[in-house]
Order: C-alpha cells, then sequence, then structure tokens
C-alpha cells in the first residue's frame, strides 16, 4: 500500500487518539473532545478532509468547508441543492464504500464518518489505523449515544434528538475552526424544527420503509424518524421496538396498518425497492399490502435516504413529512399560535 507523502511530513501536527494528549500551545489546537470512546485532538486545523458518508459531507458543506474536503463516499441521494455547486468540485472516491487506498491517495489529515460501518471494524479501516498515519478521525456521537454496539443497523437505548446533532456540528466546526458557521447552523436547524413542529400529527398513525422488498426494512422507536414523529406528535406503529431498522415481514406490516406511510426516496442501487416509485408499486400489487388503508387511500409521502438517517437531513425530513400531512388532509396546517 502506497503512503502519501504527506502522512509522512514531520510538518504533520494532528493527531487523534484513545488516549489524551497534552494540549499544544498553539492556538488552533483542540481538544481533547470525546468522540466514541476516543479522544479527538488537533493540533492545527485540518486542511485536507475525506468524509466517508453522505451525512457528514453535507455537514462540512453547511459549514462551508467545501474547499478542504477532498474525497467523499457512500450516498443515497443526491446532494443538497444548495451545496451542490460545493460538491460538484469534490472528487467522489466511490458511490458507496471506498477502499483504504482510495482515501489514503487523497493525503488526508482528516477522516469524518457518519457510522461505524464504514469507519470502524468491517468498515474502510479502523480509526486506530488512520491515527497511526497521523490522520486524525471523527464518528457521528448519533452512532454511540445512547446505541446498542456492535449491533448491526443499530439498538437504541436512548433516543436519536437533535441535541446529538448538534453536538456533532458543533464540535466539527469546533475542530474545523468554523465556530461562527457551526452557531448560525444550529440555529437555522432549530428554527426550522420549531416551524415544523407548529403541524399538530396528534392521532394520526404511520410507518417509514427505508428500503428492501423481500424483507423490509421498518423503522423502530428510536432513530432518525423517531424524531420525526416526536416532533409532530406522529405515532409510529413500529414504536414497540428500539432496533433502528428491523426487518418486519409483510403480515405483520399489513396487521398494524398505518394512516400514512412514509416511503424511502433513495437513489443507490444497493437494496430491492430503493426508490419511492418502486416502494409504491410494490405496496399496491402485493395481496398481503394492497388492503392497507394507507395504500388503499394512496396516502403515502416520500423522502430520501438521507432524511431517514441521523443527520441535519432530519430535520428536511421533519419538514416533508409535516408538510405531507397537511396535504393529505390528515392535520390541519400550522398552529399560528403554536
Amino acid at each position: 500500500m502506497r503512503v502519501p507523502a504527506l502522512l509522512l511530513a514531520a510538518s504533520l501536527c494532528l493527531a487523534a487518539c484513545s488516549t489524551t494528549d497534552e494540549q499544544s500551545a498553539d492556538p488552533a489546537a483542540v481538544g481533547p473532545i470525546e468522540n466514541c470512546g476516543e479522544q479527538v485532538t488537533v493540533e492545527e486545523t485540518p486542511e485536507r478532509i475525506v468524509s466517508l458518508n453522505q451525512g457528514s459531507t453535507e455537514i462540512l458543506l453547511a459549514l462551508g468547508l467545501g474547499e478542504k474536503i477532498v474525497g467523499t463516499a457512500t450516498w443515497t441521494d443526491p446532494v443538497l441543492e444548495e451545496f451542490a455547486e460545493q460538491n460538484a468540485t469534490i472528487p467522489r472516491l466511490a458511490d458507496n464504500e471506498p477502499s483504504l487506498e482510495a482515501v489514503l491517495d487523497t493525503e488526508p489529515d482528516f477522516v469524518t464518518a457518519s457510522f461505524r460501518n464504514t469507519l470502524g471494524e468491517g468498515g474502510v479501516a479502523e480509526r486506530d489505523q488512520f491515527h497511526e498515519l497521523g490522520v486524525g478521525t471523527y464518528l457521528s456521537p448519533a452512532d454511540c449515544v445512547g446505541k446498542v454496539a456492535d449491533s448491526g443497523d443499530g439498538e437504541r437505548e436512548t433516543p436519536f434528538t437533535e441535541d446529538l446533532l448538534f453536538r456533532e456540528i458543533t464540535e466539527l466546526a469546533r475542530i474545523m475552526d468554523a465556530e461562527e458557521a457551526g452557531e448560525e447552523l444550529v440555529a437555522d436547524l432549530q428554527d426550522r424544527l420549531d416551524g415544523a413542529a407548529r403541524v399538530d400529527a396528534s392521532g394520526v398513525s404511520a410507518m417509514y420503509w427505508f428500503a428492501n422488498s423481500e424483507s423490509p426494512y421498518m423503522a423502530g422507536c428510536c432513530g432518525a424518524p423517531g424524531l420525526i414523529s416526536t416532533t409532530l406528535n406522529l405515532e409510529n406503529v413500529f414504536d414497540d421496538t428500539t432496533q433502528e431498522w428491523p426487518q418486519i415481514n409483510w403480515e405483520v406490516v399489513a396487521e398494524r396498518d398505518p394512516d400514512v406511510i412514509v416511503v424511502g426516496d433513495l437513489t443507490r442501487k444497493s437494496q430491492t425497492a430503493e426508490t419511492a416509485d418502486a416502494k409504491i408499486a410494490y405496496l399496491e400489487s402485493n395481496p398481503v399490502t394492497r388492503e392497507m388503508t394507507a395504500v388503499r387511500e394512496g396516502r403515502f409521502i416520500a423522502i430520501t435516504g438521507a432524511e431517514m438517517n441521523p443527520s441535519l437531513r432530519t430535520v428536511y425530513g421533519v419538514e416533508t413529512v409535516s408538510e405531507g400531512l397537511v396535504e393529505l388532509g390528515l392535520v390541519d396546517g400550522p398552529s399560528e399560535n403554536g
């Protein structure tokens, strides 16, 4: 494996390791920040960042750091329109998971990720492998705080909340010397959540289908769709499981018979029934599901896969579902006094 020259340069002064290092006197030094069992310390502001997941990439873009991103990977959907110009200049190392060699070829000094299955055992590389090369790492707190370790798609002991999203934004902004941008982004997202929450969906039930027609992944209580439901007072018919994306057979789905079905509209090609159109066509043709209330009434709300993952896109998902419920006539419009 070719080790990039930048990683061997004596001037490289960035480390993220499992033991707390003494912070440098350099004013750019940051840390230690506790991050998913690691202590992240940077002695110089990162200048060459690789983001291994769409969620972390869009946070960096929202912080105005596009010029520092030298590679991205693992996308479920097109980038947000407001970031398209920044993103167009950034190399995509892979639509899904890149090789470690492809990442190192960009000569990064920092790597970010949204999920442990990307930055961790079985993924691109474990964090220690990057640290040994002098490359710092950061993993989204949403994938470890309140989450059971080594639980596949994830089981949560405590729900994902906007506080975890805001923590990720704030910590990345601090690491990247973009704290003012981080404060502005958090304030904007909070305002958007507050605005969407003016729709009250009390008494309305829903289910969230991410992908796969043979054994569908439906949202449990406590992941990103849980934040959507909680914000809107919407009942998730599978909120009796703490698994983020349990695979549930269609007979059980039909028995739960929600008022509305939120379908993931993914553009990747990884599972069956990725797009919203494919999901709706399946539900309408399957004898087990076609008599469900939501299917007969055509009550579907399409949101992107990114909006179903814990990220700033979850806030967009809250807005999309809020607007969809109003358009379907299931709830009144936003309360003027809300």
